[in-house]
C-alpha cells in the first residue's frame, strides 16, 4: 500500500501522482469551452476522459479511495497521456504492480567492462538513488578525482542540495532544470523501493538539512531523468560542451552516465586533451561535481 501523504518523507501516494500528472497537463478535452485560469487538466475533464464520476477522482486525490481497479488505472493512464514509466508509477501506487526490492548497489560485470572500455569519455557507474559506485579515468580528468571525497558526499542529490560547486560553472536555467529532474528521479526510486533503508535514511537526512530540498520534492514531478546537455568550465582546458545520457544497464537499475562531445568539434579536442600526461587535473580536494 501507498505510504501515507501526511509522512513527509514518504514516496508520493496514488493521489499526489495523479494531482501531479493532472497538473501539468498541457491539454484539454476538445468540447473545453470554460476559460483557465490555472495550468493542468481539471477533475471534472479527467473524470470525462477516463469514464468515471468526479467524486471518485476527488476520492482518489484525497486517499479516500487508494485501491482503484487495474481497468481504472489504465484509463486514467490514458487520459492523462502517460509515458510507459510514468503509467507504470501510478499502478505501482494503487498497488497494482509488485513494489522493487532494495536497491541494487552491485555493478553488473558487462557494466564494469564498459567502464574500463570507454577511456575516451568520461563515464560513472550510478545505483537507483544515485550513489557513485565506479567512475574512469576520464571521470576524474574533467571532474576530479571522486577517491578523496567524503562518503555522502558521493550521492548525486545530496551533493547538489548541500555543497558549494564554485568551480564548475553551470547555465542557471539548466542547472535548474537539473536540480529538478535528479530530485524527481529520487522520488521515482522511493516509489519503486520504499523499504531500502539506505535510501529511506537518505531522503530523511536531505530533508533535515536542505530546505531547497524539501521545496523541490514537495513539488517534483516524479520521472527517470534521461540526462541534459552539460556546460562545464574546466580550469586547464576551458568550456566544453557535452552530451550527458543516462542509460540503464540491462537486468539491473544501476545506470552509466555518459558524458561525450559532438565528433570534430572545439569540445571533442579539449576532452582528448585532457588524457594527454601534460594536463593538470582539478584538485581532488576541490568540490566534486557528480553533474
Amino acid at each position: 500500500m501507498a505510504a501515507p501523504l501526511s509522512d513527509p518523507g514518504a514516496a508520493p501516494g496514488l493521489g499526489t501522482l495523479l494531482r501531479r500528472f493532472r497538473d501539468r497537463c498541457t491539454f484539454a478535452p476538445v468540447d473545453a469551452v470554460a476559460a483557465r485560469r490555472a495550468p493542468g487538466l481539471r477533475r471534472e475533464e479527467l473524470a470525462l476522459l477516463a469514464g468515471v464520476s468526479v467524486d471518485y477522482v476527488v476520492q482518489l486525490e484525497q486517499g479516500r479511495a487508494s485501491r482503484p481497479s487495474a481497468s481504472v488505472v489504465a484509463a486514467l493512464s490514458r487520459s492523462l497521456r502517460l509515458d510507459p514509466d510514468e503509467s507504470a508509477l501510478l499502478h505501482r501506487a494503487a498497488g497494482l504492480a509488485p513494489v522493487v526490492g532494495p536497491v541494487v548497489r552491485v555493478v553488473p560485470e558487462g557494466v564494469e567492462r564498459m567502464v574500463a572500455r570507454l577511456q575516451q569519455w568520461p563515464v560513472a557507474v550510478y545505483s537507483a538513488d544515485w550513489w557513485l559506485l565506479r567512475w574512469n579515468t576520464a571521470w576524474s580528468a574533467l571532474l576530479g578525482d571522486p577517491a578523496p571525497v567524503g562518503a555522502r558526499e558521493r550521492n548525486v542529490v545530496w551533493f547538489e542540495m548541500t555543497q558549494p560547486n564554485p568551480g564548475v560553472w553551470i547555465d542557471p536555467s539548466e542547472d535548474e532544470n537539473y536540480r529538478d529532474a535528479i530530485v524527481g528521479d529520487l522520488r521515482v526510486a522511493l516509489v519503486e523501493h520504499p523499504r531500502d533503508p539506505e535510501l529511506v535514511d537518505l531522503v530523511a537526512a536531505l530533508r533535515q538539512t536542505s530546505p531547497e530540498f524539501v521545496e523541490r520534492w514537495d513539488a517534483a514531478r516524479p520521472a527517470r531523468f534521461r540526462g541534459m546537455r552539460k556546460h562545464v568550465q574546466h580550469p586547464d582546458v576551458g568550456l566544453l560542451v557535452l552530451d550527458g545520457d543516462v542509460l540503464q544497464a540491462p537486468g539491473s537499475d544501476v545506470r552509466l552516465v555518459v558524458y561525450s562531445p559532438a565528433p570534430g568539434t572545439r569540445d571533442a579536442h579539449r576532452l582528448t586533451q585532457l588524457s594527454l600526461p601534460s594536463t593538470t587535473t582539478p584538485s581532488p580536494g576541490s568540490p566534486l561535481t557528480v553533474r
